[in-house]
């Protein structure tokens, strides 16, 4: 099972990467982060560990896109 995220951040490099996708795809990452937010275990976000050793996570957007992050207790920082 997953931890528990209560707490959602974004780096400087994130945000600069998403401001460079296309806008379809901007939007669909807002509704995958809404989805995150109110249920991280849906099946169509597939949030999952993938990094064997640290805590790395990633969240589907789309079949191209993934938003990948790490997790400290409670807080997940998407990269």
């Amino acid at each position: 099972m997953n931890p528990r995220i209560t707490i959602s951040k974004t780096t400087k490099k994130f945000r600069e990467a998403l401001a460079n996708i296309p806008n379809e795809v901007q939007q669909q990452a807002a509704t995958a982060y809404r989805l995150f937010r109110e249920n991280q275990e849906h099946p169509g976000l597939r949030f999952k560990k993938v990094h064997s050793q640290l805590p790395i996570y990633s969240v589907r957007v789309n079949i191209k896109y993934r938003a990948v992050g790490v997790i400290d207790r409670n807080t997940i920082v998407w990269f």
